[in-house]
């Protein structure tokens, strides 16, 4: 019995190392350093943010925005024939403002914020919607219930292993104070999500607005403005879980935030890659020995770079393990 449990334990390591270095978006350059995800395809002079991915990582659903954030689509590419294919409007989207979806560890849930009607009910505040996948793809998404909703906005939403979701919400915290936007928890039990909670670890006065835990809620990435540790318009913060307390969280560092906005944090299925959004623009790659031309400078805001966003990645142990 002893030697068959290891045969199968070494199966399943092989399995699961098999597994990884299949995964499309497995990096080949150096570990701390930040990759373009995409170029010319996910990743393009467009408003690009928020790359999540189903399970063999071969499918990709990220949001495109108009610049100034007026409308919002889900889109998804797969990576076929050893490339990813042109991006296509997901089937659930394309009608209403959605963005940021997050695909769940069990691969067959999708959270993602939305302002679209409840019924008949126009609706003027954002809330956190579920799409499951079905036999042929994914069907009609369901407004998640309170205590995640409610009348207030939710922007963003990931779930743990547990079935436990993280949220961030503008609602007044149990004192009655609005600070802005505020990191909240809500556990599932019996299949239904309990009293959410705001995370004082994580929340300030400042503007927490992405929110994704790790798989095994040992620790949870934020996208947050407005804190003075900052190192730009938008940064990634961290905050560990141990021994059932969270820390508070801390800037992840300069090399996954910068002075331009770094946002929309997502772990990949693996484990192993952080994958979030910048707005850092051609002038990180460019010296300034001599002024532009114009046909310089048209190049430059026709192209990727151009300070809309895009989404990189980078090893996770850059942060997780630094942190």
């Amino acid at each position: 019995m002893t030697k068959r449990l290891v045969q199968i334990g070494l199966f399943i390591t092989l399995t699961s190392a098999a597994i990884a270095q299949a995964l499309p978006f497995a990096k080949k350059d150096k570990a701390d350093t930040i990759t373009l995800f995409g170029e010319g395809i996910i990743s393009t002079p467009d408003d690009e943010f928020g790359g999540t991915f189903t399970p063999d990582g071969k499918t990709v659903f990220f949001s495109k925005s108009v610049p100034g954030s007026y409308f919002y689509t889900i889109c998804f590419s797969e990576f076929k024939n050893g490339t990813w294919t042109a991006p296509q409007v997901a089937p659930f989207s394309g009608t209403y403002r959605d963005f940021d979806p997050v695909i769940a560890p069990d691969g067959e849930t999708m959270l993602f914020a939305s302002d679209r009607p409840v019924g008949d009910e126009a609706k003027h505040d954002y809330d956190i919607w579920m799409v499951q996948r079905t036999g042929t793809g994914w069907g009609k998404p369901t407004r998640l219930p309170e205590p995640v909703n409610s009348a207030f906005d939710e922007h963003f939403a990931s779930m743990a292993a547990s079935g436990n979701i993280y949220f961030s919400s503008t609602r007044p915290d149990s004192t009655g104070n609005q600070t802005g936007s505020d990191v909240y928890s809500s556990k599932r039990v019996d299949g239904t999500y309990k009293t959410a909670e705001r995370m004082n670890a994580v929340s300030t006065d400042a503007f927490e607005l992405d929110v994704i835990i790790a798989p095994d809620e040992s620790y949870i990435l934020v996208g947050a403005a407005g804190r003075p540790d900052g190192l730009g318009g938008f940064d990634i913060f961290i905050s560990r879980q141990v021994k059932g307390q969270w820390h508070e969280a801390v800037n992840a560092g300069p090399k996954i935030n910068s002075p331009f906005r770094d946002y929309s944090p997502r772990i990949s299925p693996d484990g192993k890659y952080l994958f979030f959004t910048s707005e850092r623009d051609f002038t990180t790659l460019r010296k300034p020995t001599a002024p532009l031309t114009y046909p310089e400078l048209v190049k430059f805001f026709r192209g990727t770079l151009n300070g809309l966003g895009n989404i990189y990645q980078i090893d996770l142990d850059e942060i997780v393990k630094s942190k």
